[in-house]
């Protein structure tokens, strides 16, 4: 029976069942979506932050040998401090064991880069998730559209006059299924592609200060084995 009330809610409870479990599953998307998002945002805003102070602290002309001291003992070590203290490890160890100089420094790039590599999967974690949602949530709010298209037609086989008054609630409460899917993909896909930038941009830092670091620990090999 088609339904006078053409309100938003008295729409989606009138609509079939699928177009509701459609509905449910974009709104649903929608809320986790917007948890990650602002996960997200907290978690590239402090990597920026981390990576400005660190560097602040590197650059100052301070000893690196009691900045590494320093920075070790922290339990919540992440970031450009993390590569640092994984770099400057390695190469402690391996001037220990008197290795050559060019494979001093090497080792402690491979050791950096592994960090790097970890330091990013943090940041990356949930951005597949945002494009997830942006890709494929306007496909099923169509298809909730479609669905619901297709039984407010089907009714009209059972009324021998068709009117606009018989049509309008059934496609209305229809498209909001599609409207409900560009809801929740437009701030995903806004977001991924803000983070997905702020990251590459990080990852571009990170292995700008390798390749820096690596210099100045070369430096530093060719100076104690020249010493030695």
């Amino acid at each position: 029976m088609p339904h006078s009330d053409m309100s938003f809610f008295s729409l989606i409870l009138n609509a079939s069942l699928l177009v509701q479990l459609v509905m449910l599953i974009l709104l649903v998307a929608s809320v986790f979506s917007w948890t990650a998002i602002f996960d997200r945002y907290k978690t590239l805003k402090e990597a920026k932050e981390e990576s400005e102070t660190f560097e602040s602290r590197f650059w100052s002309g301070g000893d690196l040998g009691e900045l590494y001291r320093r920075l070790e003992k922290d339990p919540t070590l992440e970031g450009q401090s993390a590569i640092f203290v994984a770099g400057f490890k390695e190469y402690a160890r391996l001037r220990e064991h008197e290795a050559e100089p060019m494979a001093i420094v090497e080792g402690a790039r491979r050791a950096m880069r592994a960090s790097m590599g970890r330091e990013l999967d943090k940041l990356d974690n949930h951005l597949s998730f945002l494009a997830t949602v942006g890709s494929t949530s306007p496909y099923v709010g169509l298809f909730g559209t479609v669905w619901g298209i297709m039984n407010a037609f089907q009714a009209l086989g059972n009324v021998k006059q068709a009117t606009l008054n018989l049509v309008a609630p059934g496609i209305a409460e229809a498209l909001i299924a599609t409207a409900m899917g560009l809801f929740a993909a437009i701030p995903a896909v806004v977001a991924y592609n803000r983070f997905a930038n702020s990251v590459e941009r990080l990852e571009n830092r990170y292995d700008d200060f390798i390749e820096e670091f690596s210099n100045v620990l070369q430096r530093q090999a060719h100076a104690s084995s020249r010493k030695a």
